[in-house]
């Protein structure tokens, strides 16, 4: 799929370790852990899957002591196996302590994430927030300011509600929601620059759970700062729920042009992978034509001409060889992953979106002639027969790659 030109918000550029969020870079996929942080093996080794998987940008939980003291033997154990990609601490409650106490911890993160409603209360509140910003600006690193509307800053809600109260046009109470996460962003990353945060190291967000009210804030957002945008709706959910929830939101906002990174917050299935979210990020952009992250493949949905579920198979197995190989593709065959490849059921528009991709096959629906010709950019190609034509159909895949982008 060919790139889609949009028109971005227009925000200062951050620089992650060695990746670049706005200032005109490309969206910026990243996604989180779920193990134990103090785990240094398990923790190290997901966050292998999730780099591998294509995220550009992976968090991890720092939330004690023993979370804090792994995290530069993390970051060691990714450069002994070669993984590269930078770290981000996530803070809550206790960052400032944990920032101060363990200076290796501070060095080792890329970015730091703070969410301003969780630093404390009152004057504790100012000074412990300006300790993790003092430590950010002694280490030189970026901090995402996190608002979340499930851990609002007390003071800050009560101080708005009485202004509000006083105005001649208040607010209704889902307006004022929208303009205390606002608020909060903009108060808090004027406090870091006041402590010394240059402005080109804050990255902004404000999550909310519901699809409208966070295209709201981030309209409002984008309209009142130049600052890169972190996009993500918090609690998306489960499974379809999640994604659905998640892409509609994010959808919108990409594009207008609003969005300078983005995560998808899947709850995981019970055993399923904590690379889903990953998936489902780089599908989204690479969908609406913005990135290209991996071969996409065009498949039909099955009708009563396809009774036989054989086509189904092969578009499966295909999207898991083509997401195998990209690791390695990826370095050796530049421009692959804009590549289109269709598995097709049946003759009715088998031939024809076969004809559209760079590479496509057409299988034979019920009662058709069982033999399935190939189509290889534009033309016909060759026709397999066989009980194997799964297997060469992905050989003849491998060889398209390696002639077509060597």
């Amino acid at each position: 799929m060919k790139s889609v030109a949009i028109e971005r918000h227009d925000t200062l550029g951050v620089v992650v370790g060695d990746v670049r969020i706005g200032g005109g870079a490309p969206v910026v996929v990243q996604s989180m852990t779920n193990t134990d942080t103090a785990d240094v093996a398990s923790t190290s080794d997901q966050i292998a899957e999730l780099a591998t998987a294509g995220s550009e940008l992976v968090r991890i939980t720092v939330n004690n002591k023993a979370a804090a003291q792994a995290v530069p033997l993390i970051a060691e154990r990714l450069r002994q196996i070669d993984v590269n990609v930078p770290l981000i601490g996530d803070f809550h409650f206790n960052g400032h302590r944990l920032l101060s106490e363990f200076p290796a911890c501070a060095e080792a993160l890329a970015k730091y994430r703070i969410n301003p409603g969780n630093v404390g209360s009152g004057e504790k509140r100012d000074s412990q927030y300006a300790r993790m910003i003092e430590i950010a600006c002694r280490y030189q690193k970026p901090v995402r300011i996190g608002v979340n509307w499930g851990s609002l800053d007390k003071g800050l809600v009560a101080r708005l509600m009485d202004e509000n109260a006083r105005a001649s046009s208040p607010l209704d109470a889902e307006q004022m929601t929208r303009e205390v996460m606002v608020r909060s962003a903009l108060e808090s990353a004027q406090r870091a620059i006041e402590v010394g945060l240059p402005r080109d190291r804050i990255v902004l967000s404000c999550k909310m759970s519901g699809v409208q009210e966070l295209i709201a804030v981030y309209r409002e957002l984008a309209r009142r700062c130049d600052y890169a945008l972190h996009l993500g709706l918090t609690e998306a959910g489960m499974g379809s729920k999640g994604i659905v929830a998640s892409s509609a939101a994010l959808a919108v906002l990409l594009q207008t042009g609003i969005g300078d990174t983005i995560r998808i917050s899947l709850t995981p299935e019970p055993g399923g992978a904590r690379t889903q979210e990953v998936v489902v990020a780089q599908e989204l952009l690479q969908s609406m034509g913005i990135r290209a992250f991996t071969p996409m493949v065009v498949a039909c949905p099955g009708c009563g001409r396809t009774t036989s579920t054989y086509f189904q198979q092969l578009a499966k197995d295909v999207q898991q060889h083509l997401r195998s190989m990209m690791p390695e593709w990826r370095e050796r065959y530049p421009g692959v992953a804009s590549m289109s490849v269709a598995v097709m059921g049946c003759v009715v528009n088998g031939p024809g979106e076969s004809k559209q991709a760079n590479i496509g096959i057409s299988l034979p629906g019920t009662g058709e002639s069982p033999s399935a010709p190939v189509y290889v950019d534009g033309e016909k190609a060759v026709t397999l027969k066989g009980d194997d034509i799964a297997d060469q159909f992905i050989r003849l895949l491998d060889n398209y790659v390696q002639e077509k982008y060597h």
